[in-house]
């Protein structure tokens, strides 16, 4: 008996030592790895990269008017006669990178005049595409209708300029500042990243047109055939400068040459070389002084083209010249933005797309303010002080002095 519960004590002893080891033994436990599984977004359609936006003007040109007789066919012309209310703009702006390489940009105007009475047509404005040669898109060509690099206020758009109308000096050089050809871009990364926060925080800049631009167009102005196969050539250099407190100002130097035609005569008129194909060619400087508050802004050009002469009924070739200049100041009271400005511009010299290259002589002043209350409205009050001599084959005895007062409201969408 003692043996077998010897025995018996034994077993259980090797039992219990044998269970604590296997309760200690710690099992190592294989992670289960589990597959991550990419997930690939589908490749967006080229329509996909398309955006949608744009803007309206309407106006109202009649308040405190002292001659209604005093008009501008170049900018407004709802501006004199009776006229009421006017969409002078109705923009819709597609836009978008299509490829790494290739940028579209696509501008109709629903508000168009086709004559003094017809309004309000369908009519392209822009319709280019810029091909980037490299990644940074640095380098870069524009094929289509755009506007030609000529001119700080020319290429600013409607849209964020504080006058109601571009300045005769310079626009009469390109009428709706547009035409078809071929342009050259090329500005370094950080100055396109400059030129587009100009214009994205309200300075009124004029937008990305590169340092150097240069460019070979058709001469006639936009959506108009060309004439004479005879194109027009083109090239502007500009440099916006930043100070170490923030401020930025901008020079340019800008010329084109060419030959125009012209398409709108008056029966009876004479042409000086018996054809009415002309040379047209023009210098101009710019000085832009952003307003961060208080900006300027000026420009000035001259040259040669064709002009009405109302002494012999003859339409020659002389020259021309003209500038304007601006002072504005950029303020804001809570979330309303407030743009004082005023403006004087002045030009002699014939105008090649008006009937009979018409001859101006222009003095013009300008005092308003744009208001800003939120971003989608503007509100601007322009009073225009002006005196204008625009003389043809129909009217060659033409001289208006005037004012009033001009309205406009525009929407941004």
């Amino acid at each position: 008996m003692k043996k077998i519960g010897f025995s018996t004590i034994l077993l259980f002893a090797s039992l219990h030592i044998v269970s604590a080891q296997v309760t200690e033994t710690k099992v190592e436990e294989t992670p289960i790895k589990e597959e991550k599984k990419e997930v690939t977004s589908p490749e967006k359609k080229w329509y996909d990269k398309i955006s949608l936006r744009g803007y309206a003007q309407i106006r109202y040109n009649k308040l405190l008017e002292t001659n209604s007789d005093l008009g501008c066919e170049q900018c407004d012309k709802s501006w004199g006669g009776d006229n009421s209310f006017a969409i002078r703009r109705g923009r819709l702006v597609f836009s978008g990178n299509v490829h790494d390489r290739v940028y579209i940009y696509i501008q109709p105007d629903f508000a168009t005049d086709a004559s003094s009475t017809n309004k309000h047509y369908f009519n392209i404005r822009d319709a280019y595409f810029d091909l980037s040669l490299d990644k940074d898109k640095e380098f870069r060509f524009r094929v289509g209708q755009s506007k030609v690099p000529f001119g700080f206020e020319n290429m600013q758009s409607s849209q964020n300029r504080l006058t109601l109308d571009r300045n005769d000096a310079l626009n009469s050089a390109v009428a709706n500042e547009r035409d078809l050809g071929v342009f050259f871009y090329w500005a370094t990364k950080e100055k396109r990243e400059l030129f587009k926060e100009l214009v994205d925080s309200g300075l009124k800049g004029s937008g990305d047109y590169g340092l150097l631009g240069l460019g070979i167009y058709n001469g006639q102005t936009a959506n108009k055939p060309e004439a004479n196969n005879n194109q027009h050539f083109v090239a502007r250099f500009t440099y916006p400068f930043q100070l170490s407190n923030g401020q930025v100002f901008e020079t340019s130097i800008q010329g084109y040459t060419g030959k125009y035609v012209l398409t709108s005569l008056t029966s009876g008129v004479t042409l000086e070389n018996s054809s009415p194909e002309f040379l047209d060619q023009r210098a101009a400087a710019s000085f832009v002084w952003y307003p961060k508050p208080f900006g300027i802004q000026a420009e000035a050009n001259i040259g040669t083209g064709p002009q009405y002469n109302p002494e012999t009924n003859t339409i020659e070739q002389k020259q021309l010249q003209g500038a304007y200049a601006q002072i504005m100041f950029n303020t804001k009271i809570k979330n309303h933005v407030l743009f004082p400005f005023v403006k004087y511009q002045w030009y002699e010299g014939g105008k090649k797309h008006e009937t009979d290259a018409r001859e101006y002589k222009v003095n013009d002043v300008e005092i308003g303010v744009e208001w800003q209350p939120i971003k989608n409205f503007e509100l601007t009050a322009d009073y225009t002080i002006s005196s204008r001599r625009y003389e043809d084959a129909k009217l060659p005895v033409n001289s208006q002095s005037g004012s009033l007062l001009r309205l406009q409201a525009q929407f941004n969408f």
